[in-house]
């Protein structure tokens, strides 16, 4: 067989929809069908593209990759004919972003659908900050980030929806005594010395101050840091201190990253846009870039996965 896009178009879906039987109705098709358009996908490319159980099917180490070149080649393919203005008419979209690993992905998907604009992204670490550019229209759309309770507060000429709540981990050295553990107790930190990002000016790093408290203890040493993902690492490797991390942070070498018992902390991305500069089907290209974008992350890290598969499973229990 020779693969087409709407081989490419079932891969996706499956991933999507963590299961078969559910992308074969998004689909329009029989689970029968998806199963066996599925398995000869899979004899074609030599291996397995999902790894399959009781809860559903996510895609192995292998089938992430797939996955991502597929929805590459079908976000190419519908912009096919597609030729952007040329000259002046070319508009150029504003973009601010506070710090996740999404944007890159989410940039690039924006490119691909909408070639029609000009894309500038500005990198702005607080959140604060992005709603003030909004307000006063020195940026058009955003990606920034809230915490439960503490939602993003804006005047009218601002909407947001949300991309994706997240539990917080914890990055911690290769050799930490706490390695071996599924998840870690935030309360078996209370000595550590940590690592700890600036005021986000919407709710950090006061959350994480209240976790702890709950936890019973105050944190001993602190190092304020804002700087390279990478950087970071290397000196968690070293073994100076551990940080709260996004759970889709891919460690390096030395470096482990482990759920939090109890998932204390949560984190919310949202898109937030100006709709008098914005128009809906803008807005929406920009959140399901987005979307697709952390899908891709969740697909690259073994340790989140590892986490929502015993979540939800637990939860359904």
């Amino acid at each position: 067989m020779e693969l087409e896009l709407r081989h490419l178009r079932v891969l996706c879906a499956i991933a999507d929809a963590g299961s078969v039987g559910r992308a074969a109705t998004q689909l329009g098709y029989s689970q029968p069908a998806v199963s066996t358009q599925l398995r000869r996908i899979e004899r074609h490319l030599g291996e397995p593209l999902f790894e399959r159980s009781a809860s559903g099917v996510r895609p192995t180490r292998y089938g992430a990759e797939v996955v991502a070149q597929a929805r590459d080649v079908l976000a190419r393919a519908d912009a096919i004919g597609h030729r952007p203005p040329a000259g002046p008419d070319r508009r150029t979209l504003r973009v601010a972003a506070t710090n996740s690993p999404m944007l890159s992905g989410t940039v690039s998907r924006v490119r691909t659908r909408l070639p029609e604009l000009n894309l500038s992204v500005t990198s702005v670490y607080a959140s604060s900050r992005i709603v003030e550019l909004l307000e006063d229209g020195a940026v058009d759309a955003a990606i920034a980030a809230d915490y439960p309770g503490m939602e993003l507060r804006h005047s009218a000429s601002v909407r947001h929806r949300g991309i994706v709540t997240e539990p917080t981990f914890v990055a911690l050295p290769a050799r930490h005594r706490l390695r071996q553990c599924a998840q870690v107790q935030l309360a078996d930190l209370a000595e550590d010395a940590w690592f700890v990002t600036p005021d986000d000016g919407a709710g950090w790093p006061g959350v994480f101050y209240d976790a702890c408290e709950a936890a019973g203890f105050t944190p001993v040493t602190v190092h304020e840091f804002l700087g390279d993902q990478t950087q970071l690492q290397s000196m968690i490797a070293d073994g100076l201190g551990v940080s709260l991390v996004q759970p889709t942070l891919r460690p390096i070498p030395h470096v482990v990253v482990k759920p939090l018992a109890g998932s204390p902390l949560w984190c919310r991305y949202v898109l937030a846009w100006r709709p008098g500069t914005v128009t809906d089907d803008v807005a929406e290209a920009l959140l399901q870039s987005a979307t697709a974008a952390y899908r891709d992350l969740v697909a690259q890290a073994p340790h989140l996965r590892t986490w929502a598969a015993r979540t939800w499973s637990a939860a359904g229990a």
